[in-house]
């Protein structure tokens, strides 16, 4: 059955591809998101009161829907603080170090610890956790600090964080805006990101190795104390002294990786999914929090432990700010367009976005390899403000758009979109997105950003056809 698309849809429409052209030429689109509900708002109430109060609304309604990931990332971030502190991360990984005898064990293995500590800590605050420890250990075997960098990168901010299994932040944004599952899109993505991460890494590993190998490898050094040093003083400029033993800290560490395990084990033995799987490991992190907090620093312990929340919730909300705003004009393609100014579309409508693709399908012989191309373009446009999250939103709904028009896909064109994304600007490809991994290990992260450009490129190329044969 036809819709009759109104001015409502064509606005919408005409501000999604002036986002994507400010996307491209690497412009904020914080404004133009609050033009976009401003100016949907006035079309849908013929009202300047109830337009205004519509961009404070949206922002309402996006910060409830976002709160749980941002409040995970900000518990996670705030744990994960006190553990580089005390030195308990150290503890936690230094086992593995014993390994790590080869470059190329240095590679991988820096690459795997990276990508099981990102998925319960999340890659910012993984990347200080370990590359403290982890740094000199590769150095030492003969692994190029950039090469450690990429490691992490690549398997942090890469694989772990376009999956997001664990934490499901990434996942949750582009299942809501796609008016989806979260569950259907994690199930979707999980070829994808194998194929993803297994192309981009294997030949980020085979050009480096081929480029020390001819003598054309430059290593983008500019530190050669890099991040793992001013993370230490950092610690030890925090308040309070933080005197724990050797022995308590194994304890400690042990009963810290036993929790997540448990964790994990219950979320596959109680079918825990979404915002109850989200919920389990932030309740289990901030009991870590507490706990270390109170051994570590003693009778400053309830202090710290405000402090060390309010740190997490700073980096958080930094994280996220910007993020609101953009998700705050994508809900509205969907059920947050009815609650915040009424039913004023037509009576047959299923939201902006789905009118809009039903219109497509009517019009335009879209199948499903052109969707999946289209998508993985559109993804990695997304990517390119840096934040990896903030385009997500604007992905799940044109995958929503496209799934409508060619009737399937809609999950695997979802998960392409996240993908691409999360790959290009959550921390692989755009320098102000790599800081963490870079400053960490003392490289120029513009040099991190080239070294990883054609790995992911092919990556994406990878994973894109597979996506045509999925869709």
């Amino acid at each position: 059955m036809s819709i009759q698309l109104t001015a409502i849809h064509y606005v919408y429409l005409a501000f999604i591809v002036f986002i994507m052209v400010l996307l491209i030429r690497r412009r904020d689109t914080t404004m133009i998101c609050v033009a976009g509900i401003f100016t949907l708002g006035l079309l849908a109430t013929s009202t300047l009161s109830g337009s205004v109060s519509g961009i404070f609304n949206s922002f309402i309604y996006a910060t409830r829907e976002l709160l749980g990931t941002i409040m995970i990332i900000s518990i996670i971030v705030a744990m994960s603080r006190v553990l580089i502190i005390t030195g308990i991360n150290e503890t936690m990984v230094a086992p593995l170090t014993r390994f790590l005898r080869t470059p190329a064990l240095a590679y991988w293995g820096i690459g795997l610890i990276m990508l099981v500590t990102s998925m319960f800590f999340w890659p910012s605050p993984a990347v200080a956790l370990i590359g403290a420890v982890l740094l000199p250990v590769a150095l030492r075997v003969g692994l190029p600090a950039l090469g450690a960098a990429m490691a992490m990168n690549l398997f942090g901010h890469g694989i772990a964080l376009s999956g997001d299994y664990i934490i499901q932040g990434a996942p949750k944004l582009t299942a809501d805006a796609a008016g989806l599952p979260v569950s259907s899109v994690m199930e979707a993505s999980v070829p994808l990101v194998i194929v993803m991460g297994t192309v981009t890494t294997v030949t980020a590993f085979w050009m480096m190795r081929r480029d020390m190998k001819n003598g054309t490898w430059r290593d983008g050094l500019v530190s050669t104390a890099g991040g793992a040093e001013r993370l230490r003083e950092r610690g030890a400029e925090s308040p309070g002294p933080v005197n724990m033993s050797s022995g308590l800290k194994r304890k400690l560490a042990v009963t810290i990786l036993l929790l997540f395990l448990i964790d994990v084990a219950a979320m596959f033995a109680l079918n825990l999914q979404g915002g109850d799987a989200t919920a389990l490991v932030g309740g289990t992190a901030v009991l870590i929090l507490i706990t270390v907090t109170l051994l570590a620093h003693r009778n400053r312990g309830l202090e710290q432990v405000t402090s060390y929340l309010i740190e997490g919730f700073v980096f958080g909300f930094k994280v996220f700010g910007p993020v609101i705003p953009i998700a705050a004009f994508f809900y509205l393609g969907d059920a947050a367009f009815t609650e915040l100014f009424g039913q004023v579309l037509p009576e047959a409508s299923h939201g902006i976005v789905n009118d809009l693709g039903v219109a497509l399908a009517d019009h335009v012989p879209l199948n499903g390899a052109v969707g999946a191309v289209t998508m993985s373009v559109i993804g990695s446009i997304t990517g390119l403000d840096g934040s990896g999250f903030s385009g997500i939103s604007l992905a799940g709904s044109i995958a929503q758009l496209f799934a409508a028009a060619i009737h399937s896909g809609a999950a695997t064109l979802t998960a392409l979109g996240q993908v691409a994304a999360i790959w290009v600007g959550g921390g692989t490809l755009i320098p102000w997105a790599l800081i963490p991994a870079a400053a960490i290990c003392g490289v120029s992260p513009f040099e991190l950003a080239r070294r990883n450009l054609k790995p992911v490129l092919i990556g994406l190329a990878a994973t894109t056809l597979t996506a045509i044969f999925l869709v």
